[in-house]
């Protein structure tokens, strides 16, 4: 063979090759953002993400998969913020060195999963000022997000008997989790049914719906995940959005309710 037509063949030889393996990868990527649309039970995208390959995908991945929230959906702060606001605190503390920069970083870090880091923030906070209600409430539920929920709970217990509505009831939701993590669900239910009595919250209604289907009472907790599924299409599509994982266990735990 020529050495010209040699080189040539192994040029084409790789780019196809490299044709190959780039089609397995976007084909591997796409079919991972069908099975997540499918768990989400986004109909309309698993159709886009079947008919365009490729653009649909990208714009699947950055509109809804890291919209989401990753594992700390359902979960947020009031407020979310993103890489610009952390190079602004940052610059803060560097120049300022001020308690409630330090506890806006860690909500920060907190919207994005990070919880280390948050929780580095939050107690660099604490030592500058331990008194913050908000901080002490943020960094419990960033222990309990981290599966702590024995050091949680005395943070939680002190902002609750200081303001019972602090965060809007998120802090209260915080400490129903925490107390069900400790075993102690007689508690837990009566956190929730006063938070599910002033707020429509999901993650309220569909923790209290599991809480009530452990102990038996089918007909209560379908109640609460009927109220659940009922008020989801009206709600504003950036709650929806929030909301998803909490319409999704009320619909899985409803099927599994008996009749």
């Amino acid at each position: 063979m020529d050495p010209v037509d040699s080189s040539t063949w192994m040029l084409h030889s790789f780019q196809a090759w490299l044709s190959l393996i780039g089609g397995g990868l976007l084909f591997l990527f796409n079919l991972w953002m069908i099975v997540d649309a499918i768990r989400r039970q986004e109909w309309i995208w698993v159709v886009i993400l079947l008919a365009f390959c490729g653009i649909g995908t990208l714009w699947y991945y950055f509109h809804v998969y890291r919209g989401s929230g990753g594992g700390m959906s359902g979960f947020e702060l009031p407020g979310a913020q993103g890489r610009r606001r952390i190079k602004e605190l940052q610059a803060q503390i560097h120049h300022l060195d001020k308690a409630h920069h330090h506890s806006q970083l860690g909500d920060v870090y907190f919207s994005q999963g990070k919880l280390q880091l948050a929780e580095a923030s939050y107690r660099a906070a604490m030592e500058r000022d331990s008194a913050d209600i908000d901080t002490r409430a943020h960094l419990g539920q960033c222990l309990l997000r981290q599966n702590r929920p024995a050091e949680a709970r005395p943070l939680l217990e002190g902002v609750m008997h200081e303001n019972p509505k602090h965060d809007y009831g998120h802090t209260m939701m915080a400490l129903a989790e925490t107390l069900t993590a400790l075993g102690e669900t007689d508690n837990a239910v009566l956190y929730w049914q006063h938070i599910t009595a002033n707020h429509a919250y999901p993650r309220a209604k569909v923790q209290l719906a599991e809480l009530y289907a452990a102990k038996g009472k089918a007909a209560e907790a379908r109640s609460e995940l009927n109220d659940v599924l009922q008020d989801d299409p009206h709600t504003p599509a950036f709650q929806r959005k929030r909301d998803r994982v909490w319409v999704r266990r009320a619909r899985a735990l409803l099927a599994k309710l008996p009749a």
